[in-house]
């Protein structure tokens, strides 16, 4: 895990990839809270069976936008940015899913910082998020992840 304590130093990394998370299980319980959360029951996520015997992937597989919403968990892992504030997730942007996250897969966000300006006192910065699955070549998902920080 990366320190960051003020706008110089976060402009440092710029162009450089700062790390990756740990590893994260992403198991039925999970994906079934987040259908609960999200209302969004669509049986390639919630129905086993129904996955294993009719679904392209022969297992219920993750939400896409459960794999977003974990950002700022494994966000956190990679870089631990003090003297600020307040910090606000901005926005995502150019977001692509590349490959199916099956349930019960480890995932890990890796993270590369791609800009950071000071915008009159609101530092933004714009984190490329790829997230990986252990054992598959493609990613589950890259795209940007656009923060803002109030540094102290």
């Amino acid at each position: 895990m990366i320190t960051i304590n003020s706008f110089d130093e976060y402009s440092s990394f710029v162009g450089k990839i700062i790390g990756t998370s740990d590893w994260h299980l992403v198991d039925q319980e999970q994906i079934n809270k987040f259908a609960e959360a999200t209302l969004d029951y669509q049986w390639i996520h919630v129905d086993k069976q129904k996955a294993e015997s009719e679904g392209p992937f022969k297992s219920t597989i993750a939400h896409g936008y459960l794999l977003i919403s974990l950002i700022p968990y494994l966000w956190k892992q990679i870089a631990d940015v003090r003297n600020v504030k307040m910090e606000i997730n901005y926005g995502i942007e150019n977001f692509k899913f590349g490959q199916a996250v099956p349930v019960n897969s480890l995932i890990k966000l890796q993270a590369t910082i791609k800009s950071v300006n000071n915008l009159k006192g609101t530092v933004k910065v714009i984190v490329e998020a790829k997230l990986f699955i252990k054992d598959y070549a493609k990613p589950a998902y890259v795209g940007d992840v656009v923060f803002l920080y109030h540094f102290i």
